[in-house]
């Protein structure tokens, strides 16, 4: 009589939500399995209505209980993706394949064959872990919609967890113990408010995620459990075989201590994660030969070639590459706004898909400094907690893994490296604990480099001021000795031993004069300025009208759109006239200049572009010679800074410099400004 009052309490609570649903806006195939489940749970209840059905025999509980395990199972994978249309693609899904084998078995053997109950009370016991597991996956990679699903999780959490210990505790003793058959009913029924909930607050079903190919979802669970269900049925059978008083305290016990295992288990995953390392840690082999390894990365560093920038950047990549057996990687430089490719092995740069991600990945990557599998992230988002990807942009990446190099805590740039996915590597402690050696040891050898560049061009310059002051020396000296001469002209002009050495003196303060201009450039150390924000059109073209009117072709200032830019005025002028300069002696005088001004307000940027039709450059002086400072193909007019100094007042400005030039074509010098 209690049992009938239950079930049909709960047949006509499903009942009345069934009619809700009918009425409830909700679009996607998971509603209607939801109906379905509900309509399910509702006739399941009416079965178990022994006034209605008659007398609850075993089969009938068993096969009763299979089915509605099914319905919810499909229902749980019609919630995995939110992209479905019709029942056959769900059904067609090697996931839900998987997640049906076990019901379909639980149902249709017993007709085949004569199976033992107790194997069929582990056949349900199974089905509802596959539940709580699943209901693990759903939940955990959820993302921001934890919320919203958290009640559903609860609900059905809360109704399988207790189907679980009922079926654990009928394998441990060959029989369901009455009080649990009892009960179901109004559990269900008191359970059903969170399911409610759960519909209010979930605005699409489905979260758009991927079933973990993990043979045990990402965790030990599955395996402790089904230890535990092994020592369960062996203990079962010592209690019956035993018997006695302490047989009901004993079953007691141990459906308590499950229960605890259980919550833990599913609830915490840096338990799962700890336990995990701890055994890969102590009873597996090392995946590495750690000192072969370093001698290989060792000798891939100290290569002989590394004597060039573009070298020095390769030799780090393929340092990178090596450690791992990787076929295709870049290795880009982050430059304020901008990454610039530095490196590449078997790669073709990088898209614009890979830059967005990229930037998303300096805060989370400058913060905790982990290393990135863009694959496991999409697979398993929980496993980066914080970090939030374009899911879009994450479609249009080629690579797999992304290394941050780190400078003083801030990120120098990343190796992105790719290879055959059935060659790729998975993330475990070992491999994270390795690939951050081996960053970190890259990321010193390329910082070293840099170092000793600056150190040798700061020697440049100082001898640069040095020479300066020796010119300085020679002037006064020549002034000297003409003032000399112009002192004692009148007294001695007629005299022409003073004649002939007057001729003396001015043949050697030519070669001293020539000397010096060998040695002078029109260069000169600039003070700091103050900056302030200005219109780009306005200085330019004061520029063009003040100093660049001498060389032919006159440039050509095109406004299409500008904002107004901060700047130290007299910098970007030198900067911008250096630019000019340089465009119009490589041009003809029947040729152009032209200097385009451009906004860009969706990426906060104001463009600048130096166009010509003259020489070109090709791409090995580009890389090579166009930004190295002291080398220049002017001979004795230049000293070979003007583009040097360029880059780096745009790297200074939090901004980027890059050209684009093609012999016998032309160039196009690109200078981009931050609008903030």
């Amino acid at each position: 009589m209690i049992s009938d009052i239950g079930y049909g309490l709960n047949a006509a609570g499903y009942l009345v939500l069934l009619l809700l649903l009918f009425t409830v806006r909700k679009s996607g195939l998971a509603k209607h399995l939801l109906v379905l489940a509900t309509m399910a749970t509702m006739v399941w209840s009416l079965s178990f209505v022994t006034r209605l059905t008659g007398p609850v025999s075993g089969p009938h509980l068993l096969i009763a209980d299979t089915l509605k395990q099914m319905v919810w199972l499909l229902f749980i994978a019609g919630c995995l993706q939110d992209n479905f249309n019709n029942l056959w693609q769900v059904l067609r899904r090697p996931a839900t394949m998987v997640i049906l084998t076990p019901p379909v078995l639980a149902l249709f053997l017993p007709f085949i064959s004569t199976i033992p109950h107790s194997w069929q009370f582990l056949f349900l016991t199974v089905l509802s872990l596959e539940v709580l597991i699943l209901l693990e996956v759903l939940f955990r990679q959820a993302g921001e919609n934890q919320w919203a699903y958290k009640p559903l999780v609860l609900y059905l959490g809360a109704m399988h967890l207790f189907e679980f210990v009922m079926y654990a505790n009928a394998t441990m003793v060959t029989k369901i113990e009455l009080v649990y058959v009892v009960s179901r009913g109004y559990i269900y029924l008191l359970m059903m408010p969170l399911l409610v909930v759960a519909i209010r607050r979930i605005k699409h079903w489905g979260v758009d995620i991927f079933i973990s190919r993990e043979v045990v979802l990402h965790s030990s669970l599955l395996l402790v459990a089904g230890i535990y269900l092994l020592v369960m049925a062996l203990a079962g059978y010592v209690v019956n075989y035993i018997g006695g008083n302490w047989s009901s305290t004993i079953q007691t016990v141990l459906v308590v201590l499950s229960l605890a295992l259980l919550i833990t288990m599913v609830l915490s995953n840096s338990f799962r994660t700890r336990i995990k390392v701890f055994i890969t840690k102590h009873f597996f082999a090392n995946q590495f030969d750690y000192r072969v390894e370093w001698v290989k990365l060792t000798q891939a560093l100290s290569s002989s070639e590394a004597d060039a920038a573009p070298d020095v950047y390769g030799n780090a990549l393929r340092g990178v590459l090596g450690a791992i057996n990787y076929e295709n990687g870049t290795l880009v430089k982050a430059t304020g706004i901008d990454f610039d490719v530095v490196a590449s092995v078997n790669s073709k740069g990088i898209s614009a898909d890979e830059i967005k991600i990229l930037k998303q990945l300096m805060p989370f990557c400058q913060q905790t400094n982990w290393l990135v599998d863009v694959d496991e992230y999409a697979s398993k988002p929980f496993e980066y907690n914080g970090l939030l990807l374009d899911r879009e942009a994450l479609k249009g990446c080629r690579f797999q893994l992304a290394l941050p190099l780190l400078n003083s805590e801030q990120i120098w740039g990343f190796a992105l490296l790719k290879t055959k996915d059935s060659e790729a590597l998975t993330l475990n402690w070992e491999v994270r604990d390795y690939l951050n050696a081996v960053t970190e040891q890259v990321g010193t050898y390329l910082l070293h480099h840099e170092a000793a560049n600056a150190v040798a061009e700061n020697a440049q310059f100082a001898a640069f001021n040095r020479m300066s002051a020796f010119v300085l020396h020679d002037l006064k000296n020549v002034m000297a000795q003409i003032d000399l001469i112009l002192c004692n002209a009148e007294q001695h002009k007629h005299n022409p031993e003073f004649i002939e050495d007057t001729f003396e003196t001015l043949h050697y303060t030519k070669a001293r004069m020539d000397k010096m201009l060998r040695q002078l450039t029109e260069k000169k150390v600039d003070e700091p300025g103050v900056f302030s924000a200005h219109t780009l059109s306005d200085l330019t073209g004061k520029l063009i009208e003040t100093r660049c009117q001498s060389l032919k072709p006159v440039p050509e200032l095109v406004v299409e759109s500008e904002e107004k830019v901060v700047v130290d005025p007299e910098k970007f002028s030198n900067v911008m006239y250096h630019l000019i300069s340089n465009a119009q002696q490589a041009t003809g005088d029947d040729g152009f200049v032209r200097i385009t001004l451009e906004s860009d307000l969706a990426g906060q940027r104001q463009i600048v572009r130096i166009e010509d039709n003259g020489c070109g450059m090709d791409e090995a002086f580009i890389e090579q010679r166009l930004f190295k400072p002291f080398d220049t193909t002017k001979g004795n007019a230049g000293m070979g800074i003007g583009a040097y100094d360029a880059k780096n007042y745009m790297q200074s400005i939090g901004g980027k410099l890059s050209v684009e030039s093609e012999t016998g074509k032309g160039s196009c010098f690109t200078l981009v400004f931050p609008l903030d």
